[in-house]
């Protein structure tokens, strides 16, 4: 899942770190609006009823999170790590790359598949989200993609094609996922469409160089 970052150059400020108590809080508020999502979707998260769920004071809630935008992005951040934390317990089986991370993109998918309800709300927050909200978005997309690079398995950094093609898998996988949730794909077309772009990474790896002493006998 990806977007456009902000302006060239331009740096935020970092925000000071969260204190236990802040981060448990936090920490209550995306479950709160994980639990109103899964149950009725992107309408159902309503930021008072978020705050009465989750104990906090409306102001409160809106000094964590400005809008029911940056609320859902931010639970998508929430459900991509726990999904990666997940993943990394389970590696993929596949032995070539290109196929390991079109298993692990299907499981991941899978999990979205089965809270539905939840996947279109976030989903639709991302669709919504305008530049206030790009570094919540910037944090999605580099989740996404260092799960991509977990399932490749490289000894070093990526190169810029293989940083391409994952941009590229991205771009597929939100889109399967858009198409499935408007009922416009099936599961198989979803799995169809994913392996045959994950073969981007396959066809993107470094070309090994023989070596002369074993060709030239």
């Amino acid at each position: 899942m990806t977007t456009d970052s902000t302006a060239a150059g331009a740096t935020l400020p970092a925000s000071p770190p969260l204190t236990a108590r802040q981060e448990a809080r936090r920490r209550r508020i995306l479950h709160a609006s994980a639990r109103l999502a899964g149950r009725g979707g992107f309408d159902a998260v309503q930021m008072r009823e978020v705050a009465e769920s989750s104990d906090v004071a409306l102001g409160t809630l809106y000094r964590y999170f400005p809008s029911k935008v940056h609320l859902l992005v931010a639970t998508m951040q929430d459900q991509l790590r726990h999904m990666h934390e997940t993943l990394r317990k389970r590696p993929p089986t596949e032995r070539e790359p290109g196929a390991r991370v079109a298993q692990t993109l299907m499981r991941a998918f899978r999990a979205l598949q089965r809270e539905p309800q939840l996947a279109d709300a976030m989903v639709r927050a991302l669709t919504f989200a305008d530049r206030s909200v790009s570094p919540e978005v910037d944090t999605v997309s580099r989740l996404t993609t260092a799960i991509i690079l977990d399932a490749i398995g490289l000894d070093g950094a990526p190169t810029p094609e293989q940083l391409s093609a994952v941009r590229v898998i991205e771009h597929t996988w939100h889109s399967a996922l858009i198409t499935w949730l408007s009922g416009r794909a099936s599961i198989a077309q979803v799995k169809i469409d994913i392996e045959t772009v994950c073969r981007l990474i396959d066809l993107t790896a470094p070309r090994r160089v023989p070596d002369p002493k074993t060709t030239n006998g």
